[in-house]
Order: structure tokens, then C-alpha cells, then sequence
């Protein structure tokens, strides 16, 4: 496995349960897990992420829910309606059923399909699929 650039670490209020959701929900990959240290290294896709139970050691002010206020993490993936489904099936809320966005760069509008969802702790996760490009005169509003 070869590591990302920027691979985020997450403190979480019950590792069992982010575990839990990440896996069974989402389908996320235990890469390797470190249990002295109530930590665990994630993947799915080619996107990579750290869980760690609080532990007070990186805190930077006082973690109150939803955690992550103010970030979302967009996680690339080539299925979207799979992950759609497994939230469904695991009874887990979606906080933005599958929406189209188109967002300019430059003079091309790039295409994702995307929803929000909480985990369990209230950081928010977008997932994003991918629906190619189009010129900016092509968008309809």
C-alpha cells in the first residue's frame, strides 16, 4: 500500500462504532490497526483515512458533536448508487440524497453526483462520482 500525501486523522468517541460504520456501511478496507493505541488505518478507492479514539493527545479545543465543524471530506468513488444502498440497507440517514453539482474551472463546468452523510461522531463525508465535463454555454439552469 502506498500512503497519500494528506491522509486525514480523525479522533472519534467510539472507535467500534466509527469502525463499524465505515466497514459495514460504507465498505471501507481496515488497512492495519494499532489496538495499544485504540487506532486504525482505512481505505477505500484510493482514499485513505486515520480513526483514533480521543485520547486528548492532538486536541486542539474541546471536541463537542458534530465533530469537524466546517470541513468535509470528498471521497472520489466510482459507484455511487452502491454506497447509496448500503447506507439504506444499514438503516444509516443520508443528509443529502444524490444530488448533480457542476462547478466551473475555467471555462469547463466538471460534473460530480454527490451526497452528505454524517458518521458517526458528525464529521461530514461527501461522496462523488464522477460525470465527465461539459463546456460552460452547455449548463441549463
Amino acid at each position: 500500500m502506498k500512503f497519500n500525501k494528506l491522509v486525514p486523522e480523525l479522533a472519534v468517541s467510539n472507535l467500534e462504532k466509527s469502525i463499524e460504520f465505515y466497514t459495514k456501511a460504507l465498505g471501507f478496507k481496515i488497512e492495519y490497526s494499532r489496538e495499544e493505541n485504540s487506532f486504525v488505518f482505512l481505505s477505500f478507492e484510493g482514499s485513505q483515512i486515520m480513526l483514533e479514539q480521543i485520547n486528548n493527545k492532538w486536541d486542539t479545543g474541546k471536541l463537542a458533536y458534530p465533530f469537524g465543524r466546517g470541513i468535509n471530506f470528498q471521497i472520489t468513488v466510482k459507484n455511487l448508487d452502491k454506497i447509496v444502498k448500503s447506507l439504506k440497507a444499514n438503516n444509516y440517514p443520508i443528509k443529502m440524497e444524490p444530488k448533480d453539482n457542476w462547478y466551473r474551472k475555467g471555462n469547463k463546468l466538471l460534473g460530480n453526483r454527490e451526497i452528505l452523510v454524517m458518521d458517526p461522531d458528525g464529521y461530514l463525508l461527501r461522496f462523488s462520482q464522477d460525470l465527465g465535463k461539459k463546456r460552460k454555454s452547455e449548463l441549463i439552469q
